[in-house]
């Protein structure tokens, strides 16, 4: 089968005092959702999968309109800052030399569940999707850290010095060809086409 791992598109910053930021998408953001819709309107797809948190939900909804299909949304694919009071888009981290950008890169993991509990809950979420579609096609929108996991376990990039680490764009496709024997080849990764020439914001280093 084929999954179409999804990053979301680009959500607005939001910082509380208390309760979950769980930000929806910024204008922009919105316009991205679209141009992914587009791009995939001519690929069947089995399924349509998504994370529950609203920036998401809302990327999911353009690639499953105009299809006979309902988004199974699933806690197992949520961001792990899903209960965190705020959230601040990685770009201004970078763009502003906060210290929680240098934390990202040197590994700091700061959640409240442990990055070995994510990644299980991650990537066995995921191998579950690919079991119950066997021989299809299947699009699951979710999260740059939840991408992160599951290709750097198939690719193998974790060893005795720590994970691998790369930045998936905004609405970047990332397609894994997926056995029935347990084989896994990644087809393609930050595949971000339907951007191109938009003038919307990509990620950390692009501009469509």
């Amino acid at each position: 089968m084929e999954l179409l791992l999804i990053r979301h598109a680009l959500p607005v910053r939001r910082e509380l005092e208390s309760g979950a930021a769980d930000p929806e998408l910024a204008e922009e953001g919105h316009a991205q959702a679209t141009l992914l819709g587009e791009y995939l309107a001519s690929e069947h797809l089995d399924a349509v999968y998504a994370s529950p948190m609203q920036r998401a939900r809302q990327t999911a909804v353009p690639v499953a309109e105009g299809r006979d299909l309902v988004i199974e949304f699933r806690e197992g694919v949520a961001e792990y800052d899903r209960h965190s009071s705020e959230y601040v888009p990685v770009e201004e981290l970078k763009a502003n030399k906060d210290p929680r950008w240098q934390d990202m890169l040197n590994g700091v993991w700061d959640a409240e569940e442990s990055q070995e509990d994510f990644d299980a809950r991650t990537i066995g979420t995921i191998e579950e999707i690919i079991a119950g579609h066997r021989g299809g096609r299947v699009a699951v929108v979710c999260h740059g850290g939840v991408i992160n996991a599951y290709l750097v376990k198939i690719l193998k990039l974790q060893d005795q010095f720590g994970r691998g680490f790369f930045y998936p764009n905004y609405t970047s496709i990332h397609r894994i060809a997926a056995s029935s024997g347990g084989e896994r080849s990644v087809v393609t990764v930050n595949e971000t086409s339907h951007l191109r020439g938009s003038g919307l914001p990509m990620g950390l280093f692009q501009q469509g």
